[in-house]
C-alpha cells in the first residue's frame, strides 16, 4: 500500500494512530510503501515550511521510517501525485491519502483508497484484494 504525505500528517493533526487503524481495517499484514518523490516532498516541507508545517513534516518523516522506501523516477513534468497515480495503477496497489484531489484521480482509475473519515478513523473506498 502506497502512503501519501497527507496520510502521514494524520497522527499530528488528528491524533489517530494510522498503523493501528490500517491493521484494524485490513485485518491482515500489510507493507506500507513510501515512494521516493513523496519522501523528497516531506524533506522539503521539513526544511522550508512554516514552523507548524516543519514540525508535522518531521513527525511524518519519523513515521516514514516504518515504511519501505521505493525509489521511482519522476519526470520533470510530473507532480508527486502524478507519480503516485502512475505507480498505483502499474502495481494495482491501494493508496492511503487524505488528499481530496488525489482520491478523485484514484477513483477514476478504480484504485482502492484508504482515507480518514470523521477525523477519527480510517475507511476504505473500493475493494482491496
Amino acid at each position: 500500500m502506497i502512503l501519501d504525505s497527507s496520510f502521514l500528517f494524520i497522527p499530528s493533526q488528528f491524533r489517530v494512530d494510522i498503523f493501528k487503524e490500517l491493521a484494524r481495517i485490513l485485518s491482515r499484514g500489510f507493507d506500507p510503501v513510501l515512494l521516493s518523490p513523496t519522501r523528497t516532498e516531506l524533506l522539503r516541507m521539513a526544511e522550508k515550511g512554516s514552523p507548524k508545517m516543519r514540525q508535522q513534516a518531521l513527525l511524518a518523516l519519523e513515521l516514514a521510517e516504518g515504511c519501505l522506501i521505493i525509489n521511482v523516477e519522476q519526470s520533470p513534468e510530473e507532480t508527486h501525485d502524478d507519480v503516485i497515480v502512475r505507480v498505483a495503477e502499474d502495481w494495482k496497489c491501494p493508496v492511503a491519502t487524505n488528499d481530496k484531489e488525489l482520491r478523485k484521480r484514484l477513483r477514476i482509475i478504480r484504485m482502492p483508497v484508504i482515507y480518514l473519515r470523521q477525523k477519527s478513523h480510517l475507511e476504505v473506498e473500493g475493494n482491496i484484494l
